[in-house]
């Protein structure tokens, strides 16, 4: 039983991604507010997550759809459930129908351990066989890469235009991309 709110997180690693099914399974716990984050779990810079552990208190549960969507490696998610646990707030993973409170069992950290290195298992198995298939597809000549952002007769007008004296930063605005990926163009 849950003394306060019942706060929802879900996460995807990129834009193209879709949120959809993390949202519904929340949906089904009766959750009062979702924070969501539509980025890399290796990455830092996670909003969605900080403003939930902002704002859960203790009494609180946060729900995750699994664990591999709040940490992306195992010591990121002892950490993180750790400091809810002793905070008051209880960690649920749907997934894995597990539940983790201050009080857990011993049994219940074990397999929390166990749950975290099968999914980042998972996570590096899925990066290997990426790296297999590119390896495969350049292998054949199928594999280009990133599609280029400019072509050359883009990448010349922007040399014309550095050459000119505009600062790079209003080239890159005029072309539409970041300054890194200008200075990138420019000293191919």
């Amino acid at each position: 039983m849950v003394a306060g709110q019942k706060i929802g997180y879900a996460r995807v690693s990129s834009k193209d991604q879709n949120l959809d099914r993390q949202l519904a399974a929340l949906k089904k716990e009766k959750v009062f507010r979702v924070f969501t984050d539509t980025v890399s779990g290796s990455s830092t810079q996670r909003p969605g997550l900080d403003g939930a552990l902002n704002y859960l208190r203790a009494g609180d549960q946060l729900i995750v759809v699994s664990m591999d969507r709040l940490a992306r490696s195992l010591i990121d998610l002892h950490r993180l459930v750790d400091e809810l646990t002793e905070r008051g707030v209880s960690v649920k993973f749907l997934k894995e129908g597990q539940t983790y409170l201050l009080d857990s069992s011993p049994v219940a950290k074990l397999m929390l351990g166990l749950l975290g290195s099968v999914a980042e298992f998972e996570r590096s198995i899925i990066r290997e066989r990426q790296a297999e298939g590119i390896a495969k597809a350049k292998a054949r000549g199928v594999y280009k890469g990133r599609a280029k952002v400019l072509n050359e007769e883009q990448v010349a007008q922007a040399r014309g235009w550095v050459s000119a004296g505009i600062p790079k930063a209003e080239v890159a605005r005029r072309l539409g991309i970041g300054r890194t990926t200008l200075y990138k163009y420019l000293n191919q």
